[in-house]
């Protein structure tokens, strides 16, 4: 058990409206209008060196993607800024959220700010709301037999921060993937109709798709070659320990998805990647055959 594990525990006891979904979703659905809420803490989400309009992107970006998940087109954010002794920094981080709701047309409706303690790391949240016309999918409704799809690529933002940390060069097309990450809001309504669950991939594409199987009550299974890498993540490595470490990454908000019915009309092409099966927990393979499971699947909050 983990503290964040621990703490959703005990916050399902309360959360008993069915908006809330139990918390075993990535959002609440009330009526036609889905909400969502993400923090990003500087040192945990992002670098301390990270340019401040990155931060302000990523923000909204991260929270969008909630939105996608759930086939909803975003309608307004609300923020909530910690806001520290750098009137520069706060200046450039504001530019930047200009910037990000603009490219993603989506309004700022208010929020909150704070003074933070000297010291203290930044940290901002925001709430996004949408609108779904049809199905909102959740992380349950899977079933044995349903093929498991990503809709996006996987792994360049794990890559990207190792580059913007230091640990290994690489081309600029991968710190952007890690800094300013897409949501695939057409993506996700055009499939929301279509799947049987879905979520977005946030914590690593492991973990999140084990989360997506215990909550329809299944097991799933996996072809690592099968991940869509991007080209850029391909030329850095492509043999088992490289993917693995693409699907244990965060950050890279494609969409993950099951579905039992040929898919139609989308934007771009979702890869197939394995399917839902009746035994219970991940199962990996490769071309070579069985691949053990990695110590860690992907990122989750430890205490």
């Amino acid at each position: 058990m983990t503290l964040e594990t621990d703490l959703l525990d005990a916050l399902r006891g309360i959360a008993t409206h069915p908006a809330a979904r139990g918390l075993m979703d990535d959002a609440a659905v009330l009526g036609d209008l889905v909400l969502t809420h993400d923090m990003i803490v500087e040192g945990v989400h992002f670098l301390p060196n990270d340019p401040p309009a990155d931060v302000a992107w990523k923000l909204v970006a991260v929270n969008l993607s909630d939105l996608a998940a759930k086939g909803a087109v975003p309608i307004g954010v609300l923020t909530g800024t910690g806001l520290t002794d750098d009137p520069d920094w706060n200046a450039a981080f504001v530019r930047g959220l200009h910037e990000a709701l603009l490219h993603m047309n989506v309004p700022l409706l208010g929020g909150d700010t704070v003074a933070m303690p000297k010291g203290a790391p930044r940290s901002f949240g925001l709430t996004a709301i949408g609108r779904a016309t049809g199905h909102v999918p959740s992380r349950a409704g899977g079933a044995v037999g349903d093929a498991l799809y990503v809709a996006g690529v996987i792994g360049d933002a794990g890559l990207g921060l190792a580059i913007a940390s230091g640990q290994m060069s690489g081309p600029a097309e991968l710190v952007t993937a890690y800094r300013r990450p897409r949501p695939l809001i057409e993506m996700g309504c055009a499939l929301a109709n279509q799947v049987s669950a879905m979520m977005d991939v946030s914590d690593g594409l492991l973990i999140d798709a084990l989360r997506l199987a215990n909550a329809s009550g299944v097991g799933v299974a996996i072809d690592l070659e099968a991940i869509p890498l991007s080209k850029a993540a391909l030329r850095l490595g492509d043999d088992r320990a490289a993917r693995l470490r693409a699907a244990t990454a965060g950050d890279d908000y494609a969409l993950l998805f099951t579905s039992a019915l040929p898919l139609r009309d989308l934007p771009g092409q979702p890869q197939r990647i394995g399917q839902l099966v009746a035994a219970p927990g991940l199962h990996l393979t490769d071309r070579a055959g069985h691949v053990p499971l990695p110590s860690q699947l992907g990122w989750l909050h430890q205490g």
